[in-house]
């Protein structure tokens, strides 16, 4: 039950940050967000490991933590944030969708998906196209497009990297490694990559960086970490399919955005796409 809930608040949380993540950008660079909302949930996760006397990791494991909180937080996240400056944010979606396509191949020798679970990783890339495509034209930017399709592949490899390499630690004292090297890497490259804004701070851009500080960082990323020690990786990595879903409803409900026969179509073929791979047949479980 608690692998479950930590799915669904990945699956629900993430899904909201698309909206908070283009707000941020209205006043910061991608690695002056990277800096704010880790420095902020590097010292949360951090103090409440203190708080609930956690241990600490092995030192040969802390290295590790650092490579994985570097590929995540401070490559893949950051590369997400650069691609929703220059590239249509229904393209982003899909194209972060990949990430159980390359957890499936990373620990396909180990970990085999079968027929059923390699149908639904295909059925659920084609449901998030259906779902978020955009109707207007694609927005494509070479640089934004590259950062796209490096970025799920980066997620993926480190993911699997923590899974291979951190067995020990306090779940938030580890993740508070992994987002205090994100935010040194933020506070470093933002300097030589524009700077930490790149517009007039807003009251809208700061309250957006919090909310990715303490829910789409502090919440939703600890519960990711241990989704990824207790499930395979792609079943695990499901979640990405479920994300666009929950933000095309959230913008329906919210903002008064258009819902119609496609969006219901998208989210049926990607909720088909989702079972297919959570309840593979035992014979097709590795």
């Amino acid at each position: 039950m608690l692998a479950w809930l930590a799915y669904l608040t990945v699956a629900v949380v993430w899904g909201s940050t698309y909206f908070f993540i283009a707000l941020g950008l209205q006043s910061f660079t991608p690695y002056g967000m990277v800096a704010a909302r880790f420095s902020v949930a590097a010292l949360l996760a951090l103090g409440l490991g203190r708080l609930r006397r956690e241990s600490w990791p092995p030192l040969r494991e802390a290295g590790h933590l650092m490579v994985v909180g570097a590929l995540l937080l401070g490559g893949s996240n950051a590369l997400v944030s650069y691609a929703e400056l220059h590239v249509s944010t229904g393209l982003v979606a899909v194209l972060a969708a990949l990430v159980p396509l390359w957890l499936a191949v990373f620990s396909m020798a180990k970990e085999p998906l079968g027929p059923k679970g390699w149908a639904g990783i295909a059925l659920g890339i084609a449901g998030v196209a259906v779902l978020v495509w955009p109707s207007g034209g694609l927005r494509i930017h070479p640089g934004g497009l590259a950062a796209m399709v490096a970025a799920p592949l980066i997620w993926a490899w480190g993911t699997l990297h923590g899974k291979h390499f951190v067995h020990g630690g306090g779940l938030m004292t580890n993740v508070g490694i992994q987002m205090l090297t994100a935010a040194i890497i933020g506070l470093v490259v933002s300097p030589l990559t524009g700077g930490f804004l790149r517009g007039p701070l807003t009251h809208k851009a700061l309250w957006a960086v919090a909310y990715l500080a303490l829910f789409g960082s502090l919440l939703a990323f600890s519960a990711y970490i241990y989704l990824a020690k207790a499930w395979p990786p792609a079943k695990m990595g499901t979640y990405a399919y479920l994300n666009p879903l929950v933000a095309v409803l959230l913008g329906s409900v919210i903002l008064h955005e258009k819902f119609g026969l496609r969006e219901i179509l998208g989210m049926a073929v990607i909720l088909t796409a989702v079972a297919l791979v959570q309840l593979r047949t035992k014979a097709e479980l590795p």
